[in-house]
């Protein structure tokens, strides 16, 4: 559906409109939310929150940080009027609901002090609602009306438990009533057979009951045999079904994926014969709409708002949350970004804005006004993940270079969360006349090949496109647990203070 990062999928359909919650990790505003009218083509309509709180890791407080954590797999619901949202925040070790009257906000928040791996929030038809939670072995308990804890007494009990054998366990819950029937949604990732990630459905006739099902989806879509599983069903108005599920796509991430979904004897059939369509056509709700693209160019000229705040294009984020105070945009327009704390390398930096790369090619541009860094700073571009690539302009001794900063993957996979600070290479260098530079990105992820190169040229006496060092291999590990993207970042390695401004963004896709 969308070549992009966009994972942990949840949809569902209000009137004629399609909502989809995605994961968002680490970066900031979370809990993206996007629009269809046809389940095939989206744009980004919203996001669920600013902010997780005081919590050092997600704010890279001193060497903290919190790569591979935040937001995870969330529960997009819509009930009596009212949009809720539910999802377990790795590092904070907390479960949060927020709930609105609208798409857009403002949502009210609920916290429950404990993690609730992979939850699914449920209304049931007599009024009570439950959370659905867990790994390998999967839970249901009875929330308050208010969804502020746990109804003392109320159902708690296990649905179903994982056999012995198998690589990662029941998770990613997407719980339902069709029919007067109840219905769990899971993956499972066995260490037999095919060996990838397979989407999983149980059933019971009540709560209280048995639940008995098996695999509904085993398929790679011919892709390296990356599985297509974790995910829930919505009904069409036409009351037809169908599936959004991910596929890990190496480095760009994991790309949602449509399915349709027929049902036999009561139970779903996922495809044909438990196999993906390769293509679907679907009708639109409003077939004249144009859509967003969920990518976007920016020459940031922006307005504040009546409190002096400016708020960016909602196909930004930030790697983790921003501190206000050292961002701002330049009255004739440019994103300035001034460094607060000394980084050991750019997966450091504060205020680092980002935007995901597209498969299977896409290319970014920016003009880099390094004028007002200090020596030891650098400012640029990057390719961001834990095996990131960054063309920066670096002031050393006056004079300004421009350098290829790359970090290569290490033989052993840094578990999930672990991502450290050591530094990367330097592995090219070129002299610059001037503090101004024109910098090029081009991310390639057709066919695996996940890699990134750079160039740049010099606005006045310069030679042009100039390629600045080798293309840098790109890898999607559990360190980060999000796809590669294109980030306009800053940072100092000796006395913060410095400063640059980003001008003239500009995002381009081949598909």
């Amino acid at each position: 559906m969308i070549g992009a990062d966009f994972p942990d999928p949840d949809v569902i359909r209000v009137g004629d409109t399609y909502y989809m919650l995605c994961s968002t990790m680490h970066f900031l505003p979370g809990g993206v939310i996007l629009r269809s009218y046809d389940l095939l083509h989206w744009e980004i309509a919203s996001y669920v929150f600013d902010s997780f709180g005081n919590v050092p890791e997600v704010s890279l407080e001193q060497e903290k940080n919190g790569y591979g954590c935040g937001m995870w797999a969330g529960c997009l619901r819509f009930h009596d009027g009212r949009f809720y949202v539910s999802f377990a925040a790795r590092r904070t070790g907390r479960t949060f609901f927020y709930t609105a009257p609208d798409i857009n906000g403002p949502w009210d928040c609920r916290q429950l002090d404990q993690y609730y791996h992979d939850s699914s929030l449920f209304f049931d038809d007599d009024g009570r609602v439950y959370l659905i939670y867990g790994n390998s072995e999967i839970w249901i308990r009875e929330l308050k009306p208010d969804l502020g804890g746990f109804v003392p007494g109320g159902l708690f009990r296990r649905l179903i438990k994982d056999r012995p054998g198998v690589f990662l366990g029941y998770e990613g819950s997407h719980f339902y009533k069709i029919n007067g029937k109840y219905y769990l949604f899971v993956l499972d990732w066995p260490d037999t057979g095919t060996m990838r990630r397979t989407q999983y459905c149980f059933c019971g006739d009540s709560l209280e009951g048995e639940f008995s099902g098996g695999p509904v989806l085993d398929d790679d879509l011919g892709y390296h045999n990356c599985g297509v599983a974790q995910g829930g069903v919505v009904q069409a108005a036409d009351g037809s079904w169908y599936s959004v599920l991910l596929q890990d796509h190496g480095a760009v991430g994991r790309v949602p994926v449509l399915v349709d979904v027929h049902w036999k004897d009561g139970f779903p059939v996922f495809g044909k014969q438990g196999r993906a369509p390769r293509t679907l056509t679907m009708e639109s709700a409003r077939p004249e709409y144009r859509y967003e693209p969920v990518f976007t160019s920016d020459d940031f000229v922006y307005e504040p708002d009546e409190n002096g705040i400016f708020y960016l294009k909602k196909q930004w984020q930030w790697n983790h949350e921003p501190r206000p105070s050292l961002w701002t945009v330049e009255p004739e327009g440019g994103l300035r970004i001034t460094t607060g704390k000394i980084c050991a390398n750019v997966t450091q930096a504060e205020n680092t804005l980002t935007q995901r790369l597209m498969m299977p090619v896409s290319c970014a541009e920016a003009t880099v006004d390094a004028s007002g860094l200090r020596d030891g700073d650098y400012a640029g571009l990057c390719a961001l993940q834990g095996c990131y690539a960054m063309l920066a302009v670096t002031k050393q001794l006056g004079q300004y270079y421009a350098v290829l900063l790359c970090r290569e993957k290490k033989e052993k996979d840094r578990g999930l969360g672990n991502s450290d600070y050591l530094s990367g290479e330097e592995t090219a260098r070129i002299r610059l006349k001037g503090p101004v530079v024109r910098m090029r990105m081009e991310a390639d992820f057709s066919e695996g090949a996940d890699q990134v190169s750079f160039s740049c040229r010099e606005p006045e006496g310069g030679e042009g496109w100039r390629s600045v060092g080798r293309a840098h291999q790109l890898y999607f590990g559990l360190d980060h647990f999000t796809g590669c993207r294109c980030g306009l970042a800053v940072y100092s390695t000796r006395k913060p203070g410095g400063s640059a401004v980003f001008r003239g963004f500009r995002y381009e896709y081949n598909d």
